[in-house]
């Protein structure tokens, strides 16, 4: 028999294959990868990373050059991962190897995630360092200046290391402080969170048990073991600080992110202990020598002082000397004022005489009839004048007496019309017709209208103005009884004790 007839006969018989469901064939397939696989360790390059979706999880592809396999992030891993995904970044991922049967798709479950070898770690780190410099957290005018003489120092790492021992024999040669230790791991996937919480912890106690400076200390070593200090949230921690900031993370080679934000670089954490506290016993001997030269200048300047005095006493005259002058000018002014008055009184006397021989007893009758004339004369002139005021007056006050009645009625008249006219007006506008209707007004005690319900609180004394007067109430707590008759049947409570309850 030939082949095509083999398959002709085969295609018309009934198959005895069994049948499968898609969801039985994709749950078999599913367990199959993950059995096989398992647990596995798979490199290449990140693509098609977006960030966090809405939900916390991230979901991206891993490739090279001649294949893709998709990868997802779940929320919880994400938060605990050291190395965050990026995009272009070529990495090692850990995870588990299964399906997605809504897409027929196969996936890495990546549950850890790691820069493939340190050239990727330098790329990292050269990219996240310009993102953080254009954002300007490495900016010059946001360093502060280190206290000359702190109070207390804070120092952020790890309290089992020779680093703080280190610290605190250096402060203790130099000028023994009082010094505060946040602990922290320095190394490890939680060293970036523990940090950046220790600088912000610093920051925000209270202002009178805060340090007045902060050491960010780390022994030397590799990329990998110093990365903790790469982290983005380590180095905003450190450029948002208020209180001045040292870096000294590894040697004088090792350069971290940190080291940018930070308002001092220290080469060595022994470094930044001398750059923090002067050495006591040169501050000692300064303000000694400081004492003696102060000592010397006053010194000097009282004797200065002393010399000054008495020359200036020398050159100062005698109280006989002063007076001399001044007391020959009064003499000299005394003997001639007797002189002064002697004549002064004679030319009064002359003046007095020229004055009195110009007067005579008919000179002064000629004058006192010429201004008794122009005296008359301006009375009978103001006479005449105010008898035709009088007459204008009389004649005005007849014509106004004449119309008076008239203008008056019609004022009244015009002033009832108004009058009525702003009645009418004030009872349309008065809010009296409304409490006729069966309405209230609620007023809080301050006689304040209460518009909403939130303005009125449980236990508040309130009256409500009715149609025929005022009711004082207090508003009682909880909801509002049911109302359980109608509207036109008369209410059976009475007023009194059971007011409250109607609010």
């Amino acid at each position: 028999m030939s082949d095509a007839q083999f398959f002709k006969d085969t295609g018309n018989a009934k198959s005895n294959l069994q049948d499968y469901s898609v969801t039985e064939i994709s749950s078999a397939l599913k367990k199959t990868v993950e059995d096989r696989f398992g647990h596995v360790r798979i490199r290449g390059e990140i693509t098609g990373f977006r960030g966090q979706h809405s939900s916390g999880h991230c979901y991206f592809a891993l490739k090279d050059d001649r294949a893709r396999i998709e990868a997802v992030i779940w929320k919880g891993n994400y938060n605990r991962l050291q190395h965050k995904p990026e995009e272009g970044l070529e990495v090692v991922a850990s995870g588990k190897l299964t399906t997605y049967p809504g897409s027929s798709k196969y996936q890495i479950v990546i549950d850890n995630l790691e820069p493939a070898g340190a050239g990727a770690l330098m790329a990292l780190l050269e990219e996240r360092k310009k993102k953080l410099e254009a954002e300007g957290l490495f900016a010059p005018e946001r360093k502060q200046l280190l206290p000359y003489m702190p109070r207390r120092i804070g120092v952020v790492t790890s309290p089992t290391g020779s680093v703080i021992r280190d610290i605190l024999h250096r402060i203790g040669d130099r000028f023994p402080l009082h010094v505060m230790v946040w602990p922290v791991r320095v190394q490890g996937e939680t060293t970036g969170a523990e940090v950046s919480n220790g600088i912000s912890g610093f920051n925000a106690m209270p202002e009178n048990e805060r340090p007045d400076v902060i050491i960010v200390a780390r022994g030397g070593g590799s990329i990998e073991d110093l990365w903790g200090f790469n982290d983005e949230a380590v180095v905003r921690a450190a450029a948002a600080s208020d209180i001045p900031l040292i870096s000294a993370v590894g040697h004088e080679t090792d350069w971290t992110l940190i080291d940018y934000a930070a308002d001092v670089r220290a080469p060595t954490p022994t470094g930044a202990a001398e750059m923090t506290v002067p050495v006591k016993a040169e501050l000692d001997a300064t303000i000694a020598s400081y004492r003696a030269r102060l000592q010397s200048a006053l010194t000097r300047r009282l004797d200065k002082g002393r010399s000054d005095l008495r020359a200036a006493a020398r050159g100062l005259s005698t109280p006989d000397s002063l007076l001399e002058l001044p007391r020959r000018s009064l003499d000299e002014a005394s003997g001639r004022l007797g002189r002064g008055l002697d004549l002064a009184t004679r030319a009064k006397r002359a003046s007095f005489e020229r004055v009195a021989s110009r007067l005579s007893g008919r000179g002064l009758t000629s004058s006192i009839e010429r201004n008794k004339e122009r005296l008359s004369v301006s009375m009978r002139r103001a006479y005449a004048a105010q008898r035709n005021n009088v007459t204008f007056a009389k004649n005005r006050f007849s014509d106004v007496d004449r119309r008076a009645p008239f203008a008056f009625s019609m004022s009244l008249e015009t002033a009832k019309r108004q009058l009525d006219q702003a009645d009418r007006l004030l009872e349309s506008f008065s809010y009296a017709n409304t409490l006729e209707r069966g309405f209230a007004i609620i007023r809080d005690q301050n006689d304040k209208p209460l518009v909403n319900t939130s303005d009125i609180k449980s236990g508040q004394a309130f009256s409500v103005q009715l149609q025929d007067g005022m009711i004082d109430a207090i508003a009682a707590g909880g909801s509002p009884p049911k109302k359980t008759q109608s509207r036109t049947e008369p209410s059976k409570k009475t007023s009194g004790d059971n007011q409250g309850d109607l609010f």
